[in-house]
């Protein structure tokens, strides 16, 4: 018997079964008994079908809401109220009550001169004043010194606070990587020019050559009206090499640069007063999480890591876990719906597509794909992508990947700390094997477990790292003796 007459006979079979359950079920509903019975599965099995777990859900924001306010209550009673809007300025501006400088503004305004140095290399290379191999060494050497110099400044001077040291490695970070965007596209156009026959000023002669000959065509308005109204609309290159062009993509909420972004016609302004209210009530929601809540139990956790008590540091980790998650999910509504979303309005950015649906990854690489797409963006179209093209294999891309996102992680922890360590960067670096065991998890029991991974990855990751750098802060700026007063608390 051929394989075909069996699938035929097994196919016959299961109809069938089916018509003789059909009789069966008709005979049985002409019974007098009346039956009210069929085959049929409980709604939490697999194989029932059911997916409507609406009221689960409500349930679950219910009893996290009611755990919330209980939580809220007792560190209100324990500790006061903490909330103290005035320090936020002493600690953003770096001045303490009784200083005078204001370091982190100082940095701030300072970046310009990175921006304007790498604007006038960039004009060098278009008019050929700068051969190719002495600009892009400049280029280097400028970017290098753009994201060394917070490190030399903030470690020799003290008056720095570690939230304005902060917002200047985060400031210094972006800057770099739109500055390199920059100077990649730019050599992009700069290649393209090169390949293209004869000089600038011989190409737009071409050009209007070819707008002459279009004129005297049949179609000749129509087609006219096109190109004339596409050499308006859109920037050529060298002409992008503006620093009105370049402050626009430093402001855009975007790490890539494009000589014409996609613009929208006009400002909502409905829309973007909701996002100005959703910016200032949030960042005080997240401040406030930060002063009342974070803090304290950051503080408690000190003595329990540093002795290694896993009972009692498990516990301080599960509480710090919750305010911090807290924290989390609302700066990453507020920085990437909020505020991108507000840049994006009054600059009439059209591409709003800042995240996906990463809270529905399955694996950890499927949520690094989708929680922060302008970084995500940037990775794969000038690192990744460049790398792979020079021959090198994905896998050693994608680690090169994860190699400059943990630099990055470590360099916007310790060096506001000053603390050098390298637990944010292992725990990037660890994201590679944790990548695995999602997908093995994804494979072996389902999408739910490698989901779960990632949530339990983000929940608990994020605090164990607050830990491990509050103690070793501790320890490197005042010592051990200090564990040994708080101890005695």
């Amino acid at each position: 018997m051929s394989e075909n007459d069996g699938i035929r006979k097994r196919a016959q079979s299961v109809t069938r079964a089916e018509e003789i359950q059909a009789v069966e079920q008709k005979a049985r509903k002409n019974q007098p008994d009346k039956p009210c019975h069929k085959p049929r599965d409980s709604l939490f099995s697999w194989n029932s079908g059911f997916d409507n777990f609406t009221g689960f859900v409500n349930w679950g924001f219910l009893l996290l809401s009611i755990g919330g306010i209980r939580l809220l209550l007792e560190n209100f009673i324990k500790y006061g109220i903490r909330v103290d809007p005035i320090q936020w300025f002493y600690i953003l501006t770096g001045q303490d009550e009784s200083g005078s400088e204001h370091p982190s503004i100082v940095l701030i305004l300072y970046s310009v001169v990175p921006v304007v140095l790498c604007l006038l290399t960039e004009k060098g290379l278009a008019v050929e004043i700068i051969p190719t191999a002495p600009g892009m060494l400049i280029h280097v050497i400028n970017l290098l010194v753009l994201i060394l110099l917070p490190m030399v400044i903030i470690h020799i001077k003290d008056a720095f606070s570690l939230v304005g040291a902060s917002c200047v490695t985060t400031l210094y970070s972006v800057l770099f990587l739109k500055l390199w965007s920059y100077v990649q596209v730019n050599m992009w156009c700069r290649v393209a020019r090169l390949n293209q026959k004869g000089s600038l000023r011989r190409q737009s002669l071409s050009y209007n050559n070819l707008t002459q000959s279009i004129k005297n065509s049949n179609d000749s308005k129509s087609t006219n009206e096109d190109a004339h109204k596409s050499k308006e609309t859109y920037v050529q290159y060298p002409d992008n090499l503006t620093l009105r062009d370049l402050y626009y993509f430093l402001c855009a909420p975007t790490l890539c640069y494009e000589l014409n972004f996609p613009r929208t016609d006009r400002i909502r302004k409905r829309f973007l007063a909701k996002r100005i209210f959703e910016v200032l009530v949030g960042t005080q929601i997240i401040l406030c999480v930060i002063q009342q809540w974070m803090i304290p139990s950051v503080k408690n956790s000190l003595i329990p890591f540093s002795n290694m008590d896993f009972t009692k540091a498990s516990e301080r980790l599960l509480k710090l876990a919750i305010p911090n998650h807290l924290a989390w999910l609302c700066m990453f509504y507020i920085m990437f719906h909020s505020w991108l979303n507000l840049l994006g309005e009054i600059l009439h950015f059209a591409d709003r597509s800042f995240y996906n649906d990463w809270w529905n990854a399955n694996n950890i690489d499927v949520f690094w794909r989708n929680w922060n797409l302008p970084v995500h963006r940037w990775a794969l179209r000038h690192l990744y992508l460049p790398m792979v093209e020079l021959g090198y294999s994905k896998y050693t891309a994608g680690v090169t990947v994860f190699f400059i996102s943990a630099f990055f992680h470590e360099y916007m922890v310790s060096v506001p700390l000053k603390t050098y360590k390298i637990w944010a960067f292992m725990g990037m670096m660890g994201q590679i094997p944790l990548s695995h065991i999602s997908k093995y998890m994804e494979r072996s029991y389902g999408p739910r477990f490698g989901n779960l991974v990632v949530w339990s990855s983000i929940i608990i990751g994020q605090p164990l790292c607050i830990m491990m750098y509050y103690h070793d802060y501790i320890v490197v700026h005042y010592g051990e003796s200090l564990l040994e007063d708080y101890s005695h608390v």
